[in-house]
């Protein structure tokens, strides 16, 4: 089928941002200190001829996409490596459609070609979500529409019969079903705000160990709690040291709980192997601290990444809490197989390709399973598509971002013009000047100077 608002790629540009963190940041048994955002210039063309361009960036977090006992510096390499062919995949794919169509067949039948050997399938999504991201947003621009006003029968040539299969004995028909029919509706242009607590964060005086920055930013939580209104935490874990992890939730939640704050959420960093580890941490909590216990919204991704090397029955710990799916949840599939674990949400990422977590969020939520979405510290133009998928699909509570934490001055360019998504006031993010076409970026409006481009 064929529809007369198709687009086909002709075109890709690839730039690598460096980025050098404020305080470390803690990612499983690695600490970063500095990341490579790669942002790319895709263009497209309609039936008409005629052109548009879009943009897409995401983070290259290396300790997170591929744990390894490789040095930093060389999986480093291979990221930047692969962006670079994929950007010449991109521009030479032959592939007529709407973007989530051409994103999932370059998905499917592109991308394992490219895939490096050694290199996690995780690794390789976040290496092409740019791309993806970019191709979504020039479709917008290529007919003068918000991209979310597209995810529908207008637009699409396909239902999502045509990419989901519902669980056996489900009775889910995504026949004549469209993205669209999975969004909010309409809501107030803001967002609840989920602060992160790294795992190396200090709490408070007791912490500091003289090295903290001295710039106008805050260090100790407390004081990052009252500065921006926060009123959600998410407590970063070491999964394999029971008394420290206990220890740090309590000491979080007792400064959340004083300083007015509502919600936590725990992320075990996927070093957890078997589930009475953290049964027995939630239990602890319940029984001596049950504040604390009632404040804990979900827990994220305990367990190793891939599910099917690690097919572990997690219904003991989601009968305590909201248990959510996060590096696990590659695609759908996974996701389906998650449910079937005992797995009850997922955590959403577009740096797992905007394609991908469209159709993710589809399938859960007609299954009845609850939705957010989690940051890859996204700065810059990362922080758009990342916080408007959040929006639009709506989840448990608001949406993960802590950019501004790690390292802020990487998106001042971009908070000039839109100040609210770069700073939480009130404990939350304000979306009010994302506008026009595609994703909204207003990249016109941007003064940025990028480093030269790849030689793709």
């Amino acid at each position: 089928m064929s529809h007369v608002t198709d687009c086909l790629p002709v075109g890709a540009e690839l730039f690598f941002l460096p980025v050098h963190t404020r305080m470390p940041l803690k990612f499983g048994g690695e600490t970063v200190e500095y990341v490579t955002c790669a942002r790319c210039r895709i263009e497209v063309e309609g039936r008409d001829g005629q052109r548009a361009v879009g943009w897409g960036e995401t983070p290259l977090s290396v300790t997170w996409v591929w744990p390894s006992s490789l040095s930093y510096e060389e999986r480093h390499a291979a990221l930047k490596s692969l962006c670079r062919d994929l950007a010449t995949a991109w521009r030479g794919f032959d592939q007529w459609g709407h973007p989530l169509e051409v994103g999932h067949e370059f998905i499917e039948e592109r991308l394992p070609t490219l895939q490096p050997e050694g290199m996690p399938w995780l690794a390789t999504l976040v290496c092409n979500s740019l791309f993806d991201i970019a191709l979504h947003d020039a479709y917008g621009n290529l007919h003068e529409v918000d991209t979310y006003h597209t995810y529908n029968g207008k637009w699409m040539n396909r239902d999502l019969a045509s990419f989901l299969t519902p669980a056996a004995g489900v009775s889910v028909d995504f026949k004549g079903r469209y993205p669209e029919d999975y969004f909010e509706g309409k809501k107030r242009p803001e967002i609840s705000a989920w602060h992160l607590v790294g795992g190396v964060d200090p709490l408070d005086e007791e912490d500091l160990i003289g090295s903290e920055p001295d710039d106008e930013y805050p260090v100790l939580l407390g004081d990052w709690i009252e500065t921006d209104g926060l009123m959600c935490l998410k407590i970063k874990l070491r999964g394999n040291d029971f008394d420290w992890d206990y220890d740090r939730m309590v000491k979080t939640g007792n400064i959340a709980h004083a300083k007015g704050c509502t919600w936590l959420t725990t992320d075990f960093n996927c070093m957890v192997t078997d589930p009475d580890y953290v049964n027995r941490l939630l239990d602890k909590l319940r029984d001596l601290q049950p504040r604390l216990y009632g404040m804990l919204l979900y827990v994220e991704q305990p367990f190793p990444y891939e599910l099917s090397e690690h097919p572990i029955d997690v219904h003991s710990v989601s009968s305590r809490k909201p248990l959510f799916l996060d590096e696990s949840a590659h695609d759908w599939k996974e996701v389906r197989h998650g449910r079937e674990l005992g797995w009850t949400g997922v955590a959403l990422k577009t740096c797992k390709t905007q394609t991908g977590a469209l159709l993710s969020a589809c399938w859960a939520r007609a299954h009845g399973m609850t939705l957010m979405v989690q940051d890859l510290t996204n700065p810059m133009l990362a922080q758009v598509p990342h916080v408007r998928l959040a929006h639009e699909m709506g989840t448990i509570m608001g949406v993960e971002t802590n950019g501004m934490q790690f390292y802020p001055a990487a998106s001042l360019a971009e908070a000039q013009v839109h100040p609210g998504l770069y700073q939480r006031r009130q404990g939350k993010l304000d979306l009010a000047t994302l506008s026009g076409s595609g994703f909204g970026y207003r990249v016109d409006e941007i003064v940025r100077e990028l480093p030269e481009r790849e030689v793709i």
